[in-house]
């Protein structure tokens, strides 16, 4: 698990690593302790025996598509609008005019456990260009991510796209330490109403520290369009170092501005529900929520605008 990584340089590896672990697990639980204390408790167990998929630390894995990919279960490596920065780069191909996307999570209702991340998209002759930026963490210790993304139609029925990652860990007690690696994806119209996307995030093993690389991840998924008001979500991811994932989502139109959505995961079992406001002048409004059964909801909200 990443947020359990050791990010000083080499010479006292050991000493190092249980200084770092022992300093992370007293931050959190001084974070944590006036909230709920039984969550307390738990979130400590969690990032101390690190069970990754419930705390999920950015650097470690694609962040979430936006509010919106909150909603469907976290899925969204066939999203085709501006949120395909963070998730699969090949749809940001059918991005057509300017984008802006921004949201932010609040980790299981503790104000300190945030994640907010912002991302653009300008279409030129060429293909289409994106910008994503991304925040996890509290201020002891806290993750960003950098990365500069394009996206372009191979044919009419395919896309591709990649982005390069500068991925930096801060813990104000050890500095700063940053890595460099990419992720790539490709997108196929196999129907007129199925698509099917694959996305791989850094494909190459990166030295994040002397023990530790970021893990290599594969994302799989289909999207099924019934009609134009339903849209039907699957994916799996398989992280290199655990079990794979499996991921449900569907977004319906309630009426012409709303939208509602649901969503499912696995590893660890995890219900999402949301709301999406489409509002005048290419702006739209989104609310989510994720439910993890031992440590509660986590609460989402984004805001999209393209022109």
């Amino acid at each position: 698990m990443v947020i359990l990584r050791r990010i000083a340089p080499g010479g006292q590896a050991g000493t190092r690593l249980k200084q770092y672990s022992n300093f992370t697990g007293q931050t959190l639980a001084k974070t944590i302790q006036q909230h709920n204390h039984m969550k307390h408790l738990l979130l400590t167990f969690l990032f101390l025996s690190g069970l990754q998929q419930a705390l999920r630390a950015q650097n470690g894995l694609p962040p979430a598509g936006g509010a919106r990919a909150v909603a469907m279960g976290y899925a969204g490596v066939t999203f085709t609008d501006v949120n395909s920065v963070f998730t699969n780069q090949a749809g940001l191909a059918h991005v057509e005019n300017l984008a802006v996307t921004a949201y932010g999570e609040q980790r299981f209702l503790v104000s300190e456990i945030r994640s907010v991340g912002l991302g653009a998209a300008l279409p030129t002759s060429s293909g289409v260009f994106g910008l994503s930026l991304h925040y996890f963490g509290f201020e002891r210790y806290n993750e960003q991510r950098i990365g500069l993304a394009y996206g372009r139609k191979l044919l009419e029925k395919l896309s591709i796209g990649a982005q390069f990652l500068m991925l930096n860990t801060r813990i104000p007690e050890y500095g700063n330490k940053a890595v460099f690696t990419f992720e790539a994806g490709a997108l196929v119209e196999l129907l007129p109403q199925l698509n099917l996307g694959v996305h791989l995030f850094s494909p190459a093993r990166v030295q994040l520290t002397e023990e530790d690389d970021i893990p290599t991840v594969l994302r799989l998924g289909v999207s099924y369009l019934p009609s134009d008001k339903l849209s039907l979500l699957a994916e799996l991811e398989k992280d290199i170092d655990y079990e794979a994932r499996a991921r449900f989502g569907a977004d319906y139109r309630i009426a012409e501005p709303l939208f509602l959505r649901l969503g499912v995961a696995t590893q660890p079992t995890a219900l999402s529900f949301g709301l999406g406001l489409a509002l005048p002048g290419g702006l739209r409004l989104d609310v989510a929520s994720s439910y993890h059964q031992v440590l509660g909801f986590t609460p989402a909200a984004g805001i999209v605008w393209g022109k």
